[in-house]
């Protein structure tokens, strides 16, 4: 059975970083599109990062350009994104995803074949 399993979530502050890993089981993922989208209570799950299966590109939402980072390790079949500067509007549940393709749109969730159960992320003010 596939599984894509989050962690790394947890309660910080305002400012502060957290680095949240993203480690599919049951088969490897280095030909996929992976992908990261959040969901805060009462919204829409919006997009957050993809990086293709190479790492040769990466996407980000308008919210996090600058202060959050995704990447990959293909030989440890794990994807990261690293959030820096968190702000209280960044918190949410996180949700890991990978997509197979060319030519997706990978800013949409009907993209992603497979998605994780998520993982919180708080921040305090």
């Amino acid at each position: 059975q596939v599984q894509l399993v989050e962690s790394g979530g947890g309660l910080v502050q305002a400012g502060t970083s957290l680095r949240l890993s993203c480690a599919p089981s049951g088969r490897t993922f280095s030909s996929y599109t992976m992908g990261w989208f959040r969901q805060a209570p009462g919204k829409e799950r919006e997009f957050v990062a993809a990086i293709t299966w190479s790492g040769g590109r990466k996407y980000y939402g308008d919210s996090v350009k600058a202060r959050f980072t995704i990447s990959r390790d293909n030989a440890k079949n794990t994807v990261y994104l690293q959030m820096n500067s968190l702000k209280p509007e960044d918190a949410a549940v996180y949700y890991c995803a990978a997509g197979w393709g060319y030519g997706s749109n990978w800013f949409e969730r009907s993209s992603y074949d497979y998605w994780g159960q998520g993982t919180q992320v708080t921040v305090s003010s």
